[in-house]
């Protein structure tokens, strides 16, 4: 089975014509995963707002239930519909519906109703940390002294902003820098890793639109379980038309059109690289959340964005010329 996302129709002699004036697949890739950033620094004004309004299961259910009804007719229309699946595919679709869909929401939603949105958005920043250390580990992927460095940076990013700008007080006193919104963010971007992770081994026989839509799949029906018990007490016609539009758009543009392009991410340049754009989510996110819910930026907050985009160039600087040959081994090792 093909791994690509968009199938194409154009006869075989004009794409030809047509090929050497198409910009290179990796530069395709990194601009998705700048957009993608962008959509997900979104959700979480549009979560901040669903999630004052609705329980953390219902919220996420109405997020999901949007983003299956476009992504079953998409995945009709591109690839003629979906794949069916051996044991192994349940087994790591069923995965990654519960780590990236069910469990990353319930807390991500959660301590959206604690947090304000932009410190939230800044706890992505932890994110690679975890995914390179966990993929180093269980798939020896191997990380230069570039990548470390990067990573590095970027977790001083987000001490920066975790503790305010003080890190030494935050160690004399955690409770101040760490509470129930914080650890939810910590269990969130945990469980994120995971679902990345898992991804790698989903999309060796998945695209990542069959891939993303059997995992949205998964994980409605393990957030309707949960759900069915908060639909009695839900005052439905109390909500205005921003509760239903951040609902679309966290639909939309932070599960399908993110998630898709997230996995063309994995597949093209691996897991680790992938997770650092993850950086770039807290600079969009406290950028939107002034933006559009007057929400105060710190000092802190813009050093540890600083930081976390300085560590995505660090980690995804082009290799040198004389490792190119492997770089093109690793990124289609699992073809």
């Amino acid at each position: 089975m093909t791994t690509s996302a968009l199938p194409t129709s154009t006869p075989a002699p004009f794409t030809a014509v047509l090929a050497p004036a198409a910009p290179p697949v990796a530069a395709l890739v990194y601009i998705k995963l700048v957009l993608v950033t962008l959509f997900w620094g979104g959700t979480f004004i549009a979560g901040r707002i669903v999630a004052q309004s609705l329980p953390a299961l219902t919220a996420a259910s109405g997020r999901f239930a949007v983003a299956a009804l476009l992504l079953l007719p998409l995945a009709w229309k591109l690839e003629g519909g979906l794949p069916r699946l051996d044991r192994r595919q349940l087994a790591t679709t069923a995965a990654l519906g519960f780590s990236g869909i069910f469990l990353y929401n319930l807390c991500f939603l959660a301590a959206l109703a604690r947090m304000p949105a932009g410190r939230t958005a800044l706890f992505v920043a932890l994110n690679p940390i975890v995914t390179a250390l966990a993929s180093a580990l269980l798939f020896r992927e191997r990380l230069g002294r570039a990548k470390w460095l990067g990573i590095a940076v970027a977790f001083a990013g987000a001490a920066v902003v975790i503790t305010r700008g003080d890190p030494l007080a935050a160690l004399h006193d955690i409770g101040q820098s760490v509470g129930a919104g914080e650890l939810l963010m910590f269990c969130a971007i945990s469980s994120w890793a995971a679902y990345t992770l898992i991804g790698r081994a989903a999309l060796k026989g998945l695209s990542p639109i069959a891939a993303t839509t059997y995992a949205t799949l998964w994980g409605l029906a393990l957030l309707l379980c949960g759900a069915a018990f908060e639909f009695p007490s839900i005052r439905w016609a109390s909500f205005g038309w921003q509760v239903w539009a951040s609902i679309a758009y966290l639909g939309v543009f932070g599960t399908v059109l993110g998630f898709v392009w997230y996995y063309e991410g994995v597949k093209a340049i691996g897991p680790s690289r992938t997770a650092v754009f993850n950086n770039l989510v807290p600079v969009f996110g406290v950028t939107l959340a002034a933006l559009l819910l007057g929400e105060p930026v710190l000092l802190s907050m813009l050093l540890g964005g600083a930081l976390a985009t300085a560590g995505v160039f660090l980690t995804n600087r082009p290799a040198p010329a004389s490792a190119c040959g492997r770089c093109a081994a690793d990124a289609h090792g699992g073809d």
